[in-house]
């Protein structure tokens, strides 16, 4: 690869980077071309050289990290026995607030969605394989209504992300039990 190539490439992911950690900080509309710039430490014209819009920069930023969550998820799934998976998704969650910088992206990005097409197309999708993934891998381990499973502890988990957001109390292993019984075989 041509050391420009190298060097656009570097600059996309800083510019990425920097869109992510800044939703989180100061929420989706607060975002500007300024602050993304000084935060990947670059010339403002670049965010517009790679990216057409903020928008645009910030949904990327969103489902480049949504699609590395689910797929790290899903993964920690495979090879386990239901019992087994739902505490290592648990386990997984618990380093998720809900203030986070990443629980914080992924919050304003679901409002986000509803008001730009694109994103809520693609955040639809990116949910969707996800939940195909979990109700294949319940399937094959003999779980009855696996879709309809699949989208529960999708639902919970989001869900328990959300709560814990308002209230910093709240134990994901203590549903853990109830997700054991919910997906037995």
């Amino acid at each position: 690869m041509p050391k420009s190539a190298d060097r656009g490439r570097r600059t996309r992911e800083q510019l990425l980077d920097a869109a992510a950690q800044l939703v989180g900080e100061v929420g989706w509309g607060a975002v500007t071309t300024r602050l993304v710039a000084e935060r990947a430490g670059v010339n403002a014209a670049l965010v517009h050289y790679h990216f057409s819009s903020v928008p645009e920069l910030l949904s990327t930023a969103a489902l480049q990290f949504a699609e590395r969550v689910l797929a790290e998820s899903a993964e920690v799934l495979r090879g386990s026995e239901p019992a087994d998976g739902i505490g290592r998704v648990l386990g997984e969650l618990s380093r998720y607030t809900g203030t986070d910088p990443e629980s914080l992206l992924l919050a304003e990005a679901f409002l986000a969605a509803h008001r730009l097409p694109e994103l809520r197309a693609s955040l639809a999708a990116l949910v969707a394989d996800f939940r195909s993934r979990v109700a294949s891998w319940l399937q094959d381990a003999g779980v009855k209504d696996a879709d309809a499973v699949a989208l529960l502890l999708g639902a919970t988990i989001d869900g328990l992300v959300l709560h814990r957001a308002l209230d910093e109390s709240v134990d994901f292993h203590a549903v853990a039990a109830p997700l054991r019984r919910l997906v037995a075989g």
